[in-house]
């Protein structure tokens, strides 16, 4: 497996609790799943702030490019009621310290 290329950090406070959160978000892995160049995709929770976030790892900036334009971007806000914008950072990876994601 080539590593990933681009971090993508997503962190908002939602008005749901934490497990209807996840059920939501068990509900689209399958659409995350099927985008192209997406590696890997971890659902976070910080209980210090309660914001919920993703963090996703990415073969490339084209294919996150294609991914923030979507509409399964454009509904996350909106899935997980999220309370005022998103905090979003595109971070590029500048070595990996395996071999192997594991």
């Amino acid at each position: 497996m080539s590593h990933p290329q681009i971090v993508l950090l997503v962190k908002f406070k939602s008005a749901l609790p934490i497990d209807e959160a996840m059920e939501i978000a068990r509900e689209r892995m399958d659409d995350f799943r099927a985008l192209k160049g997406l590696k890997q995709k971890y659902y976070l929770h910080d209980p210090a702030t309660g914001e919920i976030c993703g963090l996703y790892l990415w073969e490339s900036a084209e294919d996150l490019d294609a991914y923030r334009q979507s509409e399964l971007r454009a509904t996350i806000a909106a899935a997980y009621q999220a309370e005022g914008e998103p905090q979003v950072q595109v971070l590029k990876v500048l070595a990996p310290l395996r071999d192997e994601i594991l």
